[in-house]
């Protein structure tokens, strides 16, 4: 046990430099000088370092050991009497510490810290090596010095001192002769106690704590520890990575705001490294990720950066952060992983293997899903707090907790690597992986009903939060586990089908239905079969699925599951809507809308009547079809479904302008946008665009209408803007040719009634007459194949009196 600071490097000329000359000189290693000296040789480590101030008794056996003698005796032992205990001029009067280093990321912490030491007599920083606790506690310690006036000192704790021992270096840096002292030393006021490594000799350092305590009382002391001293009125702080830049973080300037970037990008700079290029940006923040935020992995990384650029340090370490040497003196080899060994040591069984379990997630959780993934592991105790457990592993710096919403916990990179290795090695890892992809799926099934309606953004919000897992999950179990993999992928269609995902999502369930292992999950099936054709949609191929939806349908309504009905319905009439075969649609969504209204399901008569409205309008009934849709509206508005009035809204905008009134239809279409972009739906929000951009076009507002269709991006439903943007120009050749362009992307990827209203135009404008009775054919061929009525306005255009 010695007094000390925290790490700083010895002046040159201090005792610390003379000690380590003089056992250069003779050869000695530190372990064979402080073998024969008969102290520790962390001791001896800290001494040399500067970390510590030498005792007298130490100084005399460090002496004899280095056979020192006469004049060099003499001025080894005054070296030692002059160690300071920090730098002249650098520290405020009364600290016995060194100034405090320059952190980065920890303002809030530090301010955190600041109010707690005002009311609790004892706070222990806790968490796993490497993490920062160290630098913390001695900022924290200089920040709230002046509330301290009888004095700021700091204890580094050796591995073998007794509670006697440790009390006198206490008394030693306070400047009393012996522990009894101190009561009446800081009699006179508050005084604040720095002890750093309390896990090196616990319970003694806890029995010291403990007759401070009760005999000190205006002592307040900040602790580092890597589990908590359990003294009663510990306020324990745990102490967590910095953050790193998240994968959807574009961009150098944001990248190198996150303090676990600002540090590692100030450590390269201390080495020499050029200035990071904007070419870089990724690699950078890749890199900074796969190293956890953890300080001591940042600042090993970029000590390398001398030799290495960001790309071969990627290379290097991004996988293999565990390995990293952690610098000891005179060659000891201890590596990241030896680190952590400690914290992990420190674990009841139950709790290594609660490790192992919680490692599975790839990013946050919360307790919803930590307890069935903890629930039943091998040598948990039947009657488990699961609270308790978590309380535990957040107090030992194992979990780190971040913000306030229920997805906040999150094992360290470092610490979730480390745990995976160890579940592989005792053979418990694909049990654990088993375990995880289980909970994804029911967290993913539980969560499906709600990606409709009014609650569609907040449950996209919670499975984007465990995007990784569900990732995870799904790869897992489609190797291992189909069955579980069937579940989860049927549940994430309208997830998939949001975030842009459809190829993606219908690949996956195809491969999953032509398993042959899951040939007995019939009800499972079903709903993937469901999927496939909402997602195959999105790309314009539903048509494919058709079969699909079919035997879906007849699964359901064997299980006698309304819910499964409704879906299979409501996407019939939608699929058979979109490629032409109206009667079908049209008996599809009367059925929905019967099964719907009999068991109560308002948002399901909402979907069919709105499926319903695509009736009225291919039979030109667009006065029942706006009466239709003002009721949808309401009653969405009624239920809370949002969304669906949203779209209703967008529906009626896009009948006022079949009908003619194109201000009315910017209008509504106006309404329609400021919703979904308020709900979060940007593939909708695109449609409706379009059709604000077709009514300006065809009401004459050409510049309205040009800037409306560069919102609209690339998107097939812009053809017919570019050919309505012709006709207002006067242009009718170059209106044929874009109504022709439009007819053809539209053809099969679109309402039909879109590809008639593109070869109306296209008729209209063509004055060729050969070309013309071609296209007129050809839309008299669409029209009786699918039973569209022609609008009287689209009549007229082809008569040549519209």
């Amino acid at each position: 046990m010695h007094p000390g600071q925290p790490p700083a490097a010895g002046a040159e000329g201090s005792f610390g430099d003379l000690l380590r000359r003089y056992r250069r000189d003779r050869g000695l290693t530190q372990q064979e000088c402080a073998e024969r000296a008969g102290i520790g040789v962390r001791t001896l480590r800290d001494l040399e370092q500067g970390r510590a101030r030498p005792q007298r008794a130490t100084a005399e056996l460090l002496a004899a050991a280095l056979s020192l003698h006469d004049e060099a005796r003499t001025g080894f032992l005054a070296a030692a009497r002059r160690e300071p205990v920090a730098r002249a001029g650098e520290s405020p009067p009364g600290v016995r510490l060194p100034p405090p280093p320059a952190l980065i990321g920890r303002d809030t912490e530090l301010a955190e810290l600041d109010a707690a030491l005002r009311y609790a007599a004892l706070v222990t920083l806790v968490g796993v090596a490497g993490v920062g606790k160290t630098a913390l506690a001695w900022s924290v310690a200089h920040r709230i010095a002046h509330r301290h006036p009888c004095g700021v000192a700091g204890i580094a704790v050796s591995e073998v001192s007794l509670p006697a021992d440790i009390l006198a270096v206490v008394a030693s840096v306070f400047e009393v002769p012996r522990a009894e002292d101190l009561p009446a030393r800081l009699a006179g006021g508050p005084a604040l106690l720095m002890v750093d490594g309390v896990e090196r000799n616990h319970d003694p350092i806890v029995a010291a704590l403990r007759w401070l305590q009760a005999r000190a009382t205006t002592l307040r002391v900040v602790a580092t520890s890597r589990r908590p001293t359990g003294i009663e009125g510990e306020y324990v702080w745990p102490v967590a990575p910095l953050e790193a830049p998240p994968p959807e973080a574009t961009g150098l300037a944001e990248i190198s705001g996150y303090p676990a970037t600002r540090l590692f990008l100030g450590r390269l700079r201390q080495v020499g490294h050029a200035e990071v290029g904007t070419g870089q940006a990724g690699v950078l923040a890749e890199l900074v990720r796969q190293l956890g935020g953890l300080p001591l992995a940042l600042e090993l990384a970029a000590a390398r950066g001398r030799i290495l650029r960001l790309e071969e340090m990627l290379e290097r370490y991004g996988g293999r952060v565990l390995d990293l040497d952690v610098p000891v003196p005179d060659g000891d080899s201890r590596t990241i992983r030896d680190a952590l060994a400690t914290s992990y040591q420190l674990l009841e069984p139950a709790d290594r293997s609660a490790l192992w379990a919680l490692a599975q997630f790839r990013n946050r959780w919360s307790v919803e899903l930590a307890e069935p993934m903890l629930a039943g592991r091998p040598g948990a105790p039947v009657d488990e707090d699961m609270v308790a457990l978590l309380d535990r592993l957040v107090g030992l710096g194992l979990v780190s907790v971040r913000g306030t919403g229920a997805v906040r916990f999150r094992l360290p990179d470092v610490v979730r690597d480390f745990a995976v290795e160890l579940a592989g090695q005792a053979g418990e890892l694909a049990a654990v992986a088993g375990r995880h992809a289980d909970v994804i799926s029911r967290y993913a099934a539980r969560t499906a009903p709600s990606l409709a309606g009014a609650t569609l953004p907040a449950a996209v919000a919670r499975l984007d939060d465990l995007a990784g897992d569900v990732q995870a999950a799904l790869a897992y179990a489609q190797r291992a586990r189909p069955g579980t993999a069937l579940r989860l992928a049927a549940s994430l269609p309208r997830w998939w089908r949001f975030r842009g995902r459809d190829r993606d999502g219908r690949a996956v369930l195809r491969r999953l239905l032509d398993d042959p292992r899951t040939a007995g999950a019939r009800l499972g099936r079903a709903w993937a079969q469901v999927g496939i054709a909402l997602l195959a949609a999105e790309h314009g191929e539903g048509h494919e699925e058709l079969p699909e939806l079919e035997r879906a349908l007849a699964t359901f309504t064997a299980a006698g599951d309304v819910t499964g009905q409704l879906a299979a319905h409501a996407q019939m009439c939608i699929l058979h809507q979109a490629y032409g075969n109206f009667a079908a649609a049209h008996r599809h969504g009367e059925a929905g809308l019967a099964l719907a209204a009999a068991h109560g399901r308002t948002r399901d008569v909402v979907v069919a009547q709105t499926n319903l409205t695509w009736h009225e309008i291919r039979l030109g009934r667009l006065g029942t079809a706006r009466r239709r849709l003002q009721a949808v509206a309401r009653l969405a508005g009624e239920v809370g479904e949002f969304r669906l009035r949203a779209l209703a809204r967008a529906n009626l905008a896009e009948v006022a302008r079949l009908e003619g009134r194109y201000a009315e239809a910017v209008e509504l279409g106006r309404q329609a946008v400021a919703l979904l972009e308020e709900l979060g739906d940007p593939r909708h929000r695109r449609r409706v665009l379009g059709i604000i951009g077709l009514a300006q076009a065809q009401s004459g507002q050409v510049a309205q209408a040009v800037l409306t269709r560069r919102e609209v991006g690339a998107d097939e439903g812009t053809h017919m803007i570019d050919a309505y943007l012709a006709v207002a120009r006067g242009d009718r050749v170059a209106a044929a040719a874009a109504f022709a362009v439009a007819a053809a992307h539209l053809t099969g990827k679109a309402d039909v009634r879109d590809v008639v209203e593109a070869l109306v135009g296209q008729v209209a404008y063509t004055d060729d007459p050969v070309a013309r009775s071609a296209v007129l054919a050809d839309l008299h061929a669409v029209c009786t194949a699918s039973d569209v009525v022609l609008l009287a306005r689209e009549q007229g255009l082809i008569d040549g009196t519209g």
